[in-house]
């Protein structure tokens, strides 16, 4: 009986990674500006450059090309694809090469859910259930291939929810592993730091506390060694303020920092964006989910609220949901919140599936198995839109920039999204500041010759893009589609005005 429940999950697994080959054929490039970074830097840390970016992408990592990379971003996703680098990138190239290591560890999802939902006491039929759902992703199917930490967050997330519930019991060496696992959380996610909290519940209950100790310990050990890092990389001073106090979410690409002041000044505007964020965040929970899996989730959480790992998979989903609406309001409505569900969609699928057996418990078996399938489908139809959805918004964007790039003047150049840029070009990009050309030409030591504008620019670029003015140091604009590219044809002034 145990050979043959191994085979049916290794058979799903087996076919589950077919799909995410599938879907790689579809993520052939990093797409966005977080995948772009991480895979810039793996590829130079996969060929002995360390930690280190010969693009700017935001100036908080100004200085002289090549710059200490990550002093925003965290490092897992790189030191991952990094290692797929230096092993397979002589074979495949750089990017499948990394991707490779994504997909081997994005293997391993559907097992930790599977996993999860026997721990939670389902059925065989229900874990392979909750298998398939989130092998299959829904939302997050292409996000299971691409340079990002939507996989690695996945498989740790599960397993910490797992372990935690043998720590809350006593399990000494559970308490342990959730140590480990929420400080390799945090070295994927800087809020995967936020369920270490969940470690500090176990330090106060008498039956836990030397599990919950030990586990906090072990964390902040791994947590306090990547700040240790980061101070001595020269952390940026103002990086609480570019995530919390930001007015528009372009102020975060700015030179000159956000300031608490200005922030009072717009608090109305500052007020009515965390509720926006509270709306669209909620909406983006329910997708993530599927919505056919939400009142299951509900109801096996109300049923096993009794178990410590479901109370901390609900408590701990709150805080870090009321986090990124009410904290990091503008980063989170653009990607930050959804990237934080994925350490909670196995386990929430775990739930789910647990909940719908409670469900379905006294109902004829023709209607679980109809609800089961129901939902599969559901899910399988959001992994394909959601694939589909990936190549229309980044694929034809990355053909439309490397349409350009035989346009672009030798040398280092500026654009908005210079990692995205510094990938496809082979060459140095710093960001263009959103303070404007004036804060662009106070950049000391990049020796930038040509300035790219994108249909999607900073405000303060909008003269230039629409033709109303140019300073005589910029030459007239070669146009490819609605890239314009401007040579650097005088000398720069040297304007530092911030505002």
């Amino acid at each position: 009986m145990q050979d043959a429940r191994v085979t049916r999950l290794a058979l799903l697994t087996l076919a589950l990674l077919g799909l995410r080959l599938a879907s790689a054929v579809v993520v052939a490039q990093p797409g966005y500006t977080d995948a772009y970074y991480y895979a810039d830097v793996a590829s130079r840390l996969g060929h002995g450059f360390g930690l280190s970016a010969d693009f700017v992408w935001n100036p908080i990592e100004l200085g002289a090309l090549p710059v200490i990379s990550h002093k925003f971003w965290m490092p897992l996703a790189t030191v991952l694809q990094a290692g797929g680098i230096a092993t397979l990138g002589s074979i495949l190239g750089d990017f499948r090469a990394a991707q490779t290591a994504v997909v081997m560890v994005a293997a391993l999802v559907p097992v930790a859910a599977y996993a999860s939902a026997r721990s939670l006491g389902t059925s065989e039929r229900a874990a392979l259930a909750a298998a398939a759902m989130v092998g299959l992703g829904g939302l997050f199917a292409p996000a299971w291939v691409s340079l990002d930490g939507f996989a690695p967050a996945a498989l740790l997330g599960a397993l910490f929810f797992i372990a935690f519930g043998r720590a809350a019991s006593g399990d000494l060496r559970a308490g342990v592993a959730c140590g480990v696992l929420v400080g390799l959380l945090y070295l994927t996610r800087a809020e995967g730091a936020l369920l270490g909290l969940a470690l500090l519940w176990l330090a106060a209950r008498p039956a836990s506390r030397r599990p919950g100790i030990a586990g906090a310990a072990v964390a902040l050990l791994i947590g306090g060694a990547w700040l240790a890092r980061d101070i001595s990389a020269g952390l940026p001073p103002d990086l609480f303020a570019r995530t919390a106090l930001l007015v528009r979410y372009e102020d975060f690409f700015r030179v000159a920092s956000p300031t608490l002041d200005a922030y009072l000044r717009a608090l109305p505007d500052a007020l009515g964006a965390k509720a926006a964020a509270l709306l669209t965040n909620a909406v983006t929970f329910l997708f993530a989910f599927s919505l056919v899996l939400i009142w299951p989730i509900v109801r096996g959480a109300r049923d096993l609220w009794r178990r410590a790992e479901v109370r901390a998979w609900c408590i701990l989903a709150i805080l870090v949901f009321a986090a990124q609406s009410l904290l990091w309001t503008l980063h989170s409505t653009r990607g930050s919140y959804f990237h934080s569900l994925g350490a909670f969609f196995p386990f929430g699928v775990a739930i789910a599936v647990a909940g719908g057996e409670h469900l379905l418990a006294s109902r004829r078996p023709e209607i679980a198995r109809a609800w089961t399938w129901g939902a599969l489908l559901t899910v399988a139809v959001l992994s394909a839109a959601a694939v589909s959805q990936w190549d229309a918004s980044f694929n034809t964007g990355a053909r439309t920039r490397a349409a350009a790039l035989d346009a672009i003047p030798d040398g280092p150049f500026l654009a908005i999204d210079a990692a995205a840029w510094r990938w496809l070009s082979g060459r140095s990009v710093i960001v263009t500041p959103a303070d404007g050309l004036d804060a662009a030409t106070c950049m000391p030591g990049q020796g930038w010759r040509s300035l790219v504008l994108e249909e999607a620019h900073f405000a303060a670029y909008d003269d230039l893009y629409r033709g109303v003015s140019r300073p005589d140091w910029l030459g007239a604009p070669v146009v490819r589609g609605g890239v314009k590219i401007f040579p650097v044809i005088a000398p720069i002034p040297l304007r530092c005005f911030f505002g």
